[in-house]
């Protein structure tokens, strides 16, 4: 079915309605209609890295790990298994008549929120810092999800648009000030490339933009999303927002006032309970049926092309049997593996020997946490391997031992329940051990969404060090002196300093994010060389110490890899390998007016099969604006046997190598254009690290 037949049933199907069953449809608990045949239906499910919240479902890494890859088609792939998924149960719960939240096909995801300060504790559900890897991934991750068939297999929601990435605790109220030029630069692009790609739908933040509810904002609603994009999907309230229209943004005195002025402004559907109020607001004369009629035709044009109306539904023969399958499992693992981002590996110390009969201890908060695991917004995976877990089966001839040592962050002694001060028991373990594991790091309690709680680490989700939290540091460099071979495992979503001692003394550090439900068998398995570390860091890792701008201020100024004010502790696009990469010969083979194609010869000199994240980086000055340090511009995966090289092409929208005037316009730099490619960034701290250079082209 086209997206023009689609609209035209949904015209015809909404034209039956009366105006109180139009007003009916419009809230994500969208009501049945019976005598137009009509089933309830849930808008709201989540599917960000698994079908979530429902039962039994593929937990895959979460988003900041599938970032970590740089691969776009893995993203893809992993999309297409969850609406797969999704669409396995979806089949299951209509005829069995749940119709449920999260029981649906509309998934509101992905987050491509641009992370833009390492403190929000919502930026695991991200893609990262960088604009272009956001937009790279979040492109790849809708054409996944809603497949290329004739109907859509799922839908996609690109949120939270547009200007969004915390303070949670203030969020509700909170009115986010970015100027054209940020805007166009860093927060506007990923939506506008998911926009034009397809996206079905468009979920709004929770914030103020520049005055405006984002719920309710004309300037992005109307004149960018609707007017210059050509947006034609739906667009979502986020769950609560428009109430916070006049209860906490001041933009309507009454519910009426805010249910109608999201309404007109182009909001079609309400996550929440405010659009209760839209009759209310229709016999005041505050909207009339013609905009809840565009509204309602616009939900349905979706439903339309999820085939929900249609005789026989699409993909209804998708078997049972392929929820949480081998071969889901195995892209988990794959996708688990290839999300390891080593941050140091002093002498080579990785890999272990996986028949070694050492004595290993795994010790830390994470050791056998499932929670660290699945991240937020997640499912429940049939079966979970936790760091000790892993550890257990691939060092199947080591004596092991498992302490926790310590709470995420809090600790108390003389407590009545116990496990408040573990911290001997930790130190005990490593003593005796020739080898610990430290599984450090956080999980969705500590950094996550409006946790509403808030403690000397945590404001209601978001971090307020840099640093990991004090207890898991006392408890870390406890363990450093009294045990010499130390490996950091840190499970977390974002930047986390484990402190100079820790960082001085550890053999090897592996960055694991929340490695999805087998992520202790990918870690054990990177931790032995079955799988060689390929991850980069889609985000900065700042030293502990580093001195950020305000958490509130959303310019760019001293933020991310782009706009960084002093040196990073480890830099976005950094991450090790057990073998090592040569690049040469790079050259732009054409030059047209929207693209460049390049091509480079890499080289695997290393002594191990391995894979690289190919990254090619603009650098471009322009004398009437500020211009970012480096700017991704193009990734590629190689992998390649020892001894092997091959020449791969990547290809440079000239979108991404363009000046970002303060109005917002996009124009060729007109000062110098230098293209760099590598297995990094080219900056300092990167070509250090790694001890090699980038190869480099002048354009002009």
């Amino acid at each position: 079915m086209t997206k023009e037949q689609a609209r035209l049933k949904a015209k015809e199907l909404v034209a039956k309605m009366t105006v109180e069953e139009k007003a009916s449809q419009l809230l994500y608990t969208s009501a049945a209609i019976e005598r137009l045949g009509i089933k309830e239906y849930n808008w709201w499910n989540e599917g960000s890295h698994g079908v979530a919240r429902a039962g039994t479902a593929t937990v895959f890494p979460h988003a900041i790990a599938m970032a970590a890859t740089f691969d776009p088609e893995l993203v893809q792939k992993i999309a297409d298994v969850i609406s797969t998924e999704g669409r396995i149960k979806y089949n299951q719960h209509v005829k069995y008549g749940d119709h449920d939240i999260f029981k649906g096909i509309t998934f509101w995801a992905p987050n491509i929120n641009i992370f833009r300060d390492p403190r929000w504790g919502r930026g695991q559900e991200t893609f990262g810092e960088d604009p272009f890897l956001t937009a790279t991934l979040g492109v790849k991750f809708v054409a996944g999800i809603q497949g290329d068939g004739e109907f859509y297999k799922g839908t996609a929601c690109s949120k939270h648009f547009a200007v969004h990435s915390g303070p949670e605790r203030t969020r509700h109220g909170f009115d986010a000030k970015a100027t054209l030029k940020d805007m166009y630069e860093t927060y506007l692009p990923a939506f506008e490339k998911t926009v034009k790609s397809g996206v079905a739908g468009v979920m709004g933040a929770y914030n103020r933009t520049n005055g405006e509810a984002c719920c309710a904002h004309t300037y992005l609603m109307q004149k960018v999303l609707r007017g210059d994009w050509n947006f034609d999907g739906y667009f979502v309230s986020d769950c609560g927002a428009i109430g916070d229209i006049y209860k906490f943004h001041g933009c309507a005195d009454t519910k009426e006032e805010a249910a109608a002025l999201a309404l007109k402004t182009g909001c079609d559907l309400n996550c929440g309970e405010t659009y209760e109020a839209l009759m209310d607001a229709y016999e005041q004369d505050l909207i009339t049926e013609d905009d809840l009629t565009l509204a309602a035709e616009r939900l349905y044009t979706i439903r339309f092309m999820l085939g929900e109306f249609e005789e026989t539904r699409p993909y209804s023969d998708i078997s049972y049997s392929k929820l949480d399958c081998k071969e889901h499992r195995e892209l988990n693992l794959k996708t688990a593996q290839q999300c390891m981002v080593l941050l140091e590996n002093k002498d080579n110390f990785l890999p272990l020997d996986k028949n070694t009969d050492k004595r290993i201890a795994v010790i830390g908060p994470n050791a056998q946490a499932y929670t660290a695991l699945e991240g937020n917004y997640n499912g429940y995976a049939s079966e979970y391997v936790t760091v000790a877990d892993g550890v257990r089966r691939v060092f199947e001839n080591a004596s092991i031992s498992v302490e926790r040592g310590c709470n995420y962050c809090f600790e108390q002694k003389n407590h009545w329940s116990g496990f408040n001060y573990m911290l001997s028991d930790g130190i005990a373990a490593a003593s005796q051990a020739d080898i610990t594991i430290l599984a450090l790091g956080l999980d969705c309690t500590v950094e996550g969404e409006d946790t509403g709680n808030s403690d000397d680490y945590s404001d209601y989700g978001d971090k307020t060090s840099l640093y990991l939290p004090k207890t898991q540091l006392k408890l870390a460099e406890a363990v450093c002196d009294v045990c010499e071979n130390v490996v950091v495992v840190l499970l977390c979503g974002s930047s986390v300093d484990v402190g100079e001692k820790v960082r001085s003394h550890a053999k090897a550090i592996i960055h694991a994010w929340y490695p999805g439900a087998l992520g202790g068998l990918a870690i054990a398995n990177t931790l032995c060389g079955k799988s060689n570390p390929s991850g980069k860091l889609p985000v900065t890792i700042y030293n502990g110490e580093h001195k950020l701008p305000d958490f509130e201020d959303y310019s760019m100024q001293g933020k991310t890899y782009r706009f960084i004010e002093g040196d990073a502790l480890y830099p976005f696009g950094y991450g090790l390998s057990y073998t090592k990469f040569g690049y040469s010969d790079f050259a732009v083979d054409e030059a047209t007016d929207e693209k460049f194609t390049v091509s480079v010869t890499v080289k695997n000199t290393g002594a191990l099969k391995g894979i690289d994240r190919a990254q090619v980086y603009a650098q471009y000055t322009d004398s009437r604006v500020s211009t970012p340090k480096y700017q991704l511009c193009a990734v590629k995966p190689v992998e390649l046997e020892p001894g092997d090289e091959k020449r791969i092409t990547l290809t440079v929208d000239r979108y991404w190598v363009k000046a970002v005037l303060e109005d917002g316009t996009r124009v060729d730099p007109n000062g110098k254009l230098v293209l760099f490619v590598g297995s990094h960034q080219p900056d300092e701290v990167s070509c250090k690290l790694t001890g090699s250079a980038c190869e480099k082209v002048v354009i002009k």
